[in-house]
């Protein structure tokens, strides 16, 4: 019995020490950013590596404030997350609604069709995209990044639509009984109870809009309306090359909110993986 405690015990300290040391291997490159940012021109290029600046310098963070707008690119990004997130929210909900707790015909196929959407990649998209509201006159401005969203997400459809198969369908049929609207049903019962999914649907948005990229740059043209990722990927080409120092520190500025966004809601990603798990009643 001791030996076998005993091997227990080697068997935890072992399996500690290789979760500790993938952690390192996953940390390593994130205190390089931090630390370099606090680095002068001459410790980052010197061929006498240094993990610890020496003195720290804040010169880097003044460069890239002096280089990019970050307030009106911080007020861009927040302005987009704002309106994807009320979008997501209102669309993605009320399709998940019909999906879930209204009985029509073809309810089935449709909710199929639309889980099959998940599957076509954002790339395939772009160009079809582009061409639509190219020819709305959308091009230039941030409707192309805003009225999309209005329109639901697959995936955010999908997951509503688990949760809302949660709550007991009796709630529905009392209140129809009473007279109430499906509208009424949908905004007075079941959004009050699906909090814990609406708080995941916004941090998975946010996230999203705060990293994006790929579909400003499209859009975009006027350095004025850039976000966050657009701001400094332009930040970048301003500079005429990888000026690393002023680079990192842009970089640490913008990945800090989502960081300490993470840190204080990370049982809710978690919970947001699992709950396509949910079965249906």
């Amino acid at each position: 019995m001791d030996n076998f405690q005993a091997k227990l015990k080697i068997g935890k300290i072992l399996y500690l020490l290789v979760l500790l040391t993938l952690a390192a291997i996953f940390l390593l490159p994130i205190a390089m950013l931090v630390l370099s940012s606090f680095k002068t021109s001459e410790q980052i290029y010197s061929p006498n590596f240094t993990f610890i600046p020496d003195p720290f310098s804040l010169q880097n963070f003044i460069d890239a404030f002096n280089k990019i707008n970050f307030p009106l690119a911080l007020f861009n990004t927040l302005y987009l997350a704002f309106f994807n997130i009320i979008g997501v929210l209102i669309a993605s909900s009320l399709a998940a609604y019909a999906f879930s707790a209204v009985e029509w015909k073809g309810r089935d196929l449709c909710f199929s069709i639309t889980l099959a959407t998940i599957m076509l990649p954002d790339i395939v998209l772009l160009i079809p995209q582009f061409i639509f509201f190219k020819s709305l006159g959308w091009y230039g401005n941030m409707l192309p990044l805003i009225i999309p969203y209005f329109c639901g997400l697959p995936f955010y459809i999908f997951l509503l639509r688990q949760f809302f198969i949660s709550i007991p369908k009796d709630l529905a049929d009392s209140a129809r009984i009473d007279g109430a609207s499906e509208f009424s049903i949908w905004k007075d019962i079941y959004l009050p109870l699906s909090k814990p999914a609406l708080l995941i649907v916004t941090l998975f948005q946010f996230l999203i809009t705060w990293n994006d990229l790929m579909k400003p740059s499209i859009y975009l043209i006027n350095e004025h309306q850039y976000n966050l990722s657009l701001a400094l990927h332009q930040f970048q080409s301003k500079l005429g090359g990888a000026q690393w120092g002023p680079l990192m520190a842009a970089v640490l500025i913008m990945l800090l909110p989502v960081v300490i966004l993470f840190l204080f809601s990370q049982k809710y990603f978690v919970k947001g993986i699992t709950m396509g798990g949910l079965k249906e009643s």
